[in-house]
Parts: C-alpha cells; sequence; structure tokens
C-alpha cells in the first residue's frame, strides 16, 4: 500500500462507518468491501469473524453515532499496521471517547484480513 499509514487507517475506518450508517446497503456486502471472507478480529479479546462482524453492523445502525477519528501514530510495513488513535463518538445525546491500540494485517486491495484492538474508554 502505497498510501500514508495515518492516513489509509482514518480513510478505512470513516469509510467502513459512512457506509454502515449513511446507507442501506447490506450489510454483508459492505463487510465484505473491507474485510477478507477469513477475517478475525479481536477487540478487547472477543473474537469477532465475518458472521460476527456482519451483526455487529446492527447496533451501528441502529444507534446512527456521528464520530471523529484522531489519528496519533501509525507505521505500516507490508502488510501490517500498528496505529494509535482515539475515536470521538456522539451518540444518543451522548459524547464518548476512547484511545485504541490497532495491529492488523490487509490484503494487498486494501481489505482487512486479520486485528487486533485494544480500546480504552476516555472521559468525554
Amino acid at each position: 500500500m502505497q498510501t500514508d499509514p495515518k492516513t489509509f487507517i482514518s480513510d478505512f475506518i470513516t469509510s467502513l462507518t459512512a457506509d454502515l450508517v449513511n446507507t442501506d446497503e447490506d450489510p454483508a456486502t459492505i463487510i465484505d468491501r473491507y474485510h477478507t471472507p477469513d477475517i478475525v478480529q479481536i477487540a478487547d479479546g472477543h473474537r469477532m469473524d465475518r458472521d460476527k462482524l456482519i451483526a455487529h453492523t446492527r447496533p451501528i445502525r441502529k444507534n446512527r453515532p456521528e464520530g471523529r477519528m484522531e489519528v496519533h501514530d501509525a507505521v505500516m510495513d507490508r502488510d501490517r499496521l500498528a496505529a494509535r488513535y482515539t475515536l470521538h463518538v456522539r451518540q444518543r445525546g451522548k459524547d464518548l471517547a476512547m484511545d485504541v491500540y490497532f495491529f492488523g494485517r490487509f490484503a494487498p486491495d486494501g481489505r482487512m484480513r486479520e486485528a487486533h484492538l485494544l480500546t480504552r474508554a476516555l472521559p468525554a
């Protein structure tokens, strides 16, 4: 991938969220656009495969969060990307913020193949 790692991860998360929140497109189609079929994502110890990621889209669509992402650090080595960022979210009239530590692998076409995330809630 030729893109700056900070821009890549920001664009990836922002586009995925926008497609989920702002369209009525089939969630499976959206997940498949951004993830390989064998995706494994482990967030705070919870393992999600493709089917669980699709199921995870329901509350996102229901709550229609607004947010922004602030990438502090990101490095990429071939197909691997490590990043530290803060998500600022407004959902149901509440402001939420969380630090995210992301370690992932991506396919040559830019789809996520594997991700490990650790999160920490921050005072809003």
